[in-house]
């Protein structure tokens, strides 16, 4: 169970908190939430995102357009020398991160910091995406958001695209994903398949 402000009996570490789920699940919105708590606590805090995420310029941005200041950076490896004297580093959009996120989340957790890390569990394939299934590994806490499948109302944990585009990382909004619970996920995965082999067929010319 997540506690808002666990108590570790004076130890001088800090932990990690994985926030995961579908996209239009919260998790930026949990993931602010937490942020302005901190604040609140007057609490020193550095917030990062990835540079591969373009769509708010030096801003984390939830769906409900709640925003925070935060820092870009290329590498996991950047953000260790970005943090002296904070408390809590938060950062969004993990599973684009490289690997190495993995290993930077634990120095920081180690050396005092809380963590508050927010990303994608599934790619659109239904995949485990990226470095988020490590992340969960060694975090003490793990909270799974889930949105409303647009098809059935049912639970969502599915970020289904629409598009043809087959790349792993492609950033789009509600014109291009949609959420969905795991019977609608693999009926539209199916029915994208079928309707793409139709495609290729209609190409052919019969001999």
């Amino acid at each position: 169970m997540f506690l808002e402000n666990p108590s570790y009996n004076n130890e001088q570490f800090g932990w990690i908190e994985v926030i995961c789920g579908s996209m239009f699940s919260g998790k930026t919105e949990e993931l602010i939430r937490r942020i302005k708590s901190a604040k609140i606590a007057n609490q020193k805090i550095k917030v990062f995102k990835p540079t591969i995420d373009s769509r708010s310029k030096n801003y984390i941005e939830s769906h409900d357009e709640s925003k925070l200041e935060s820092t870009e950076v290329k590498y996991s490896s950047d953000i260790l020398d970005k943090v002296e004297n904070c408390d809590v580093v938060a950062i969004d959009e993990a599973q684009f991160f490289d690997d190495g996120i993995v290993s930077v989340c634990n120095d920081l957790a180690n050396n005092g910091i809380r963590v508050i890390i927010a990303g994608l569990d599934m790619d659109y394939l239904g995949n485990p995406f990226g470095p988020m299934p490590n992340l969960m590994a060694i975090a003490e806490y793990v909270t799974k958001v889930h949105a409303v499948c647009k098809k059935s109302g049912n639970i969502a944990n599915y970020s289904f695209r629409k598009s043809a585009n087959d790349s792993v990382v492609f950033l789009g909004e509600t014109q291009e994903y949609e959420p969905l619970s795991r019977a609608a996920f693999f009926e539209a995965q199916i029915s994208k398949i079928d309707k793409g082999n139709t495609h290729t067929k209609s190409k052919v010319s019969p001999k």
